[in-house]
């Protein structure tokens, strides 16, 4: 009963039209190579923690009617956040440097249609990430795996009515990066994500033709012109990409994070990018409040940007801020012990608001 409710809760979280997830991928010339994104809800909390997952942990994947699907062993430990349920990893990076992210994809997401008579291949949609993360260091082997394996939807309502699914940015460290989408039910699309950004709907491939209606957008200051007899110039900084949309729909922030990764500084060291993947993804930070049309529906949550992540592939670092505390912190996946655990170890964000007083230094 426990886990039909799971599912229930994670299909409203999907179906609801607040989920706006932002990705970025950035690099430096030391060929650092960094996955960045952010997940937003505003509807509720969505009670994520950090998971830790060891080597050699053992895995099943629950069906929509509760059967029991694929089962897998783990190769390499893992670190990720998850969403609603510790079992649902949102992000996360294994010990090898690969990345795994969903990203909603309601609308354009059509998964195969689940058959509850051939269910040893199968796993939900929300346990791709982990079955990816647990197994696989490549991309290659991602694309190769993923043609042996059945996705389905965590939930199927009363009328046959599957929950929406996601689509998936995965990474590794020797720099390459694919986003997956699955539509038309079960055809599976590969795609190198040469954007370097990852929004929602609609598809990948939409979003990278949309960058055509913004090829006029450059970074600095517009040169002066004379309009008539009118002198014309430009009133600060940033007149050269007037018209970046700002609103915070998929396309928008699409082209907005395709903008601010595109006119990145060259980086030398991973903690460049790192600190740059967070100052862009504050551009995309959502106020409670703003995706709602009435307003006694906004929930008592300090932001529905709920958690930020910055994964150091190559460094082995993760990185996160969360809603109620905006202090960075970093877990180094080179220094756990991912042998011997019996369990996965999760952990809880403080929940506490940190505010530094510099006022006796003065």
């Amino acid at each position: 009963m426990k886990i039909k409710l799971l599912s229930v809760l994670i299909a409203s979280c999907v179906a609801y039209s607040a989920s706006a997830c932002t990705g970025i991928s950035l690099s430096t010339v030391n060929h650092d190579y960094i996955q960045a994104r952010t997940i937003e809800w505003g509807q509720n909390d969505l009670n994520s923690k950090l998971i830790v997952s060891p080597r050699d942990y053992s895995y099943v994947s629950t069906m929509p009617d509760q059967k029991q699907g694929l089962k897998w062993d783990s190769k390499y430990g893992f670190v990720g956040i998850s969403v609603s349920d510790d079992r649902f990893i949102a992000d996360g990076v294994n010990e090898e440097g690969l990345t795994a992210g969903l990203f909603y994809f309601k609308n354009y997401g059509s998964l195969e249609k689940y058959n509850p008579n051939d269910t040893k291949t199968t796993i939900t949609d929300m346990d791709f990430n982990r079955w990816m993360l647990s197994q696989f260091k490549t991309v290659a082997e991602v694309e190769q795996a993923i043609k042996h394996i059945k996705i389905v939807p965590v939930y199927i309502d009363a009328k046959g009515v599957p929950s929406p699914t996601a689509h998936w940015r995965v990474a590794d460290k020797q720099g390459n990066n694919i986003v997956i989408e699955i539509m038309n039910n079960g055809e599976v699309n590969i795609h190198k994500n040469a954007a370097k950004v990852l929004t929602n709907a609609p598809d990948y491939q939409w979003q990278v033709t949309n960058l055509n209606n913004y090829i006029h957008l450059t970074p600095g200051v517009s040169p002066g012109q004379k309009i008539n007899d009118v002198d014309a110039f430009s009133f600060g900084v940033g007149s050269s990409f007037l018209g970046l949309p700002g609103d915070i729909t998929p396309p928008s922030r699409f082209v907005r994070a395709a903008f601010y990764v595109n006119s990145t500084p060259v980086m030398k060291e991973g903690s460049d990018a790192v600190s740059q993947a967070f100052h862009i993804l504050n551009n995309f930070d959502i106020p409670i409040g703003s995706e709602f049309n009435d307003k006694a529906h906004i929930s008592d949550l300090p932001s529905a940007t709920q958690w930020t992540s910055v994964v150091d592939q190559t460094n082995g670092l993760f990185f996160y801020k969360t809603m109620r505390d905006s202090t960075i912190k970093k877990v180094d996946l080179n220094k756990i012990n991912f042998t011997g655990k019996v369990e996965e170890k999760r952990l809880l964000d403080s929940g506490t608001f940190h505010v530094q007083d510099v006022t006796p230094d003065i």
